[in-house]
Parts: C-alpha cells; sequence; structure tokens
C-alpha cells in the first residue's frame, strides 16, 4: 500500500489529487495522511479515491515562539508514533511525501519505521521540511533539480488538453488565487480600465472574500470585466486567455505552462524562503516569463510589458517545458516491485 502525505495548502494538495488520480487510473487505492488545520479536509475529507483518510491535528513550525515550535514538535511526533498504526493496517510500504507541515508526521514515521520515503517537491527552493528529509529519501522529484528522474510537475490532463498557441493579445487573466490576492486585485483595478480602452478584454479571478468589492468597484465605473470569486473549470478559462497576470505559486505556475499561456509573475513576496520569486526566476531565464517584484509592479512598468510581450514566441516555447506524463511517470516509480 502506498500513503500520499502533505497538504496545508492548495499547492501541495493539487500534487496529492494528481497523484491519486493517476493510481486510481492503475486499480490502486491509496491512503491518505494529512492535517485537519489548512486546506486538507475541504479537499479530501469525502473523496472515495483513497482506502482511507487521516486528518492529525498537527501544525506548523515555522515563525513560532520557541515554545510553540516544542509544543508543535511534541504531537508531530506523537502522531508520527500513531502512523505505526496506520502503517501495519494497509500493509504500507511506501510513503510520498508532497511537503508542507501536514505531511511531518507520516514523513518522520517512514523514516522511524523503515518504509520507502518519496518526496515531490514542488518549488524552485526546497521546502524546510522536505531539506530535513532529503538524506532518507529514496527518490526525490521535482522540475527544478537536474537528476531528478521525473522533471514533468503532475498536472491535471484537462490543461494540457485545452491548450494552444498564442497568436496576439485579445484577453488578459488577472489571477488572485482562491483566497485573493490584494495587490493583484488592485493592480486589475488599475488597469482595467485602460486594457478595455485598447479592445482588450479582462478575465479577473479575485477570490471569494473579495466577489463583492471587486463587483461593486467594476459595476460602479462601468467597466465590463469577467468577474469570478472561484473558477471551477480552470482549464477552460484559461484557454481563452493569451496573458495572465499571477502569483507565482508553483501549481499555477506550472498549469499555465500547460495551458501554454504567458504570464507576468508577481510573486508573494513573504512566501517562505521567497520560493515564489525563485518558480518564476526558473521560468524567466528560459526566456518563458516575466518576473516584477511588487514594488516595481507599477501600472506603467505592466503596462509596457503587456504592450511589448511576444506572447506568440512565448506561448510555443511553452510547449517544450513540460509534458503531461508527470503524475504517471511518479506512479509508475512508487508502483515498481510493490
Amino acid at each position: 500500500m502506498i500513503v500520499l502525505t502533505g497538504g496545508g495548502t492548495g499547492g501541495h494538495l493539487s500534487i496529492v489529487r494528481s497523484i491519486k488520480e493517476e493510481l486510481n487510473e492503475q486499480g490502486v487505492k491509496p491512503v491518505f495522511i494529512g492535517s485537519s488545520n489548512g486546506q486538507d479536509k475541504e479537499w479530501f475529507e469525502y473523496d472515495d479515491g483513497f482506502e482511507a483518510k487521516y486528518f492529525f491535528d498537527t501544525k506548523g513550525v515555522v515563525n513560532k515562539s520557541r515554545i510553540k515550535k516544542i509544543a508543535s514538535l511534541l504531537n508531530i511526533l506523537k502522531y508520527s508514533l500513531f502512523c505505526y498504526k496506520i502503517f501495519k493496517k494497509h500493509n504500507t510500504k511506501k510513503v510520498l511525501s508532497v511537503g508542507g507541515y501536514s505531511a511531518a508526521a507520516a514523513s518522520f514515521a517512514a523514516i522511524m519505521f523503515k518504509k520507502e520515503l518519496y518526496i515531490h517537491e514542488q518549488n524552485a527552493k526546497m521546502g524546510t521540511l522536505n531539506q530535513k528529509l532529503k538524506p532518507y529519501a529514496k527518490e526525490i522529484f521535482s522540475s527544478y533539480i537536474k537528476n531528478s528522474k521525473v522533471k514533468d510537475y503532475p498536472v491535471a490532463k484537462e490543461f494540457f488538453n485545452m491548450s494552444r498557441v498564442r497568436r496576439e493579445l485579445k484577453t488578459i487573466i488577472f489571477l488572485g488565487g482562491s483566497q485573493g490576492a490584494n495587490f493583484i486585485n488592485e493592480l486589475a483595478k488599475e488597469l482595467s480600465s485602460e486594457l478595455l480602452q485598447n479592445n482588450i478584454s479582462v478575465i479577473h479571478q479575485c477570490g471569494k472574500k473579495s466577489y463583492n468589492k471587486m463587483k461593486e468597484f467594476y459595476t460602479k465605473n462601468n467597466l465590463q470585466v469577467e468577474l469570478y470569486g472561484f473558477i471551477e473549470d480552470m482549464p477552460s478559462i484559461l484557454n481563452r486567455a493569451d496573458l495572465a497576470v499571477s502569483r507565482s505559486g508553483a501549481s499555477t505556475l506550472w498549469e499555465l505552462c500547460a495551458s501554454k499561456l504567458p504570464a507576468v509573475f508577481i510573486p508573494y513576496p513573504y512566501a517562505a524562503g521567497d520560493h515564489q520569486y525563485y518558480n518564476a526566476k526558473f521560468l524567466e531565464t528560459k526566456k518563458l516569463s516575466f518576473v516584477v517584484r511588487e514594488k516595481e509592479a507599477t501600472k506603467e512598468n505592466i503596462l509596457h510589458i503587456i504592450k511589448t510581450a511576444d506572447i506568440n514566441k512565448m506561448s510555443q516555447s511553452l510547449s517544450s517545458i513540460i509534458n503531461q506524463d508527470g503524475a504517471k511517470k511518479i506512479v509508475n516509480i512508487l508502483l515498481e516491485q510493490r
């Protein structure tokens, strides 16, 4: 049996979902071990693609006081010991960690109880937990590590199926994420009027919490913007856009690549280890994206990029950066010698 562990945020959980779906296609239902905090339960509590699901009351240790760090670590240790019963019950042989504090208990348990540990690192700058797990891992899967056996990021097939090469700029999409990104939202407000005046349509995903406020703004200013709090069918919406303005979390970044959709990335400046910047920089060095720090992301600078970007060349080149069998390659390795 295979255990998938990790989460906390959508970036981690989307990897779990992709691997789970590929395992299901190959007739395997894995076990999921996550946290009752974060988004883990929201994503998987009622997902019948798992043989079993466990949500521990675990929390992160980053940016905590010394006392709270010790308490969190002791709590993780407690649940690591509990994982022995889970491993025994489900005859667990292998554990795949996708990172995040949700992964700590099961990952440490894999080391303690001598299970094969595999890691998927989503970001260009490896997270703290994965840094600690790295010496014990049988394989590390990463789009950024040169000797990784699997460099293709596990992205849902729908993004590839709905991809297209962009020829000209007709529509821009602003992606604020499911939780909303205030900076992206404010930038969309600043740019929308001028974009619409230049016959460029605007799609804006602003986050559920900001939806009413943004709707009021666009209505008051008579701006015909296609507004969403949350997008259910992201591949179809991305298919209609020709350029994205977005944060550069790993899953969003690679979904845009799979869609062949060029992007202006504005990294979240407070991401752990500044990993969003390094994610986007990886593409920018290959001339596949633009990266602009928040302090430099003025209306004038972003408009200049929009007006001068060769989106056709970038869109064509994005075809070569990712293949659609990333999840399958990882699963094939996990299923070897079960």
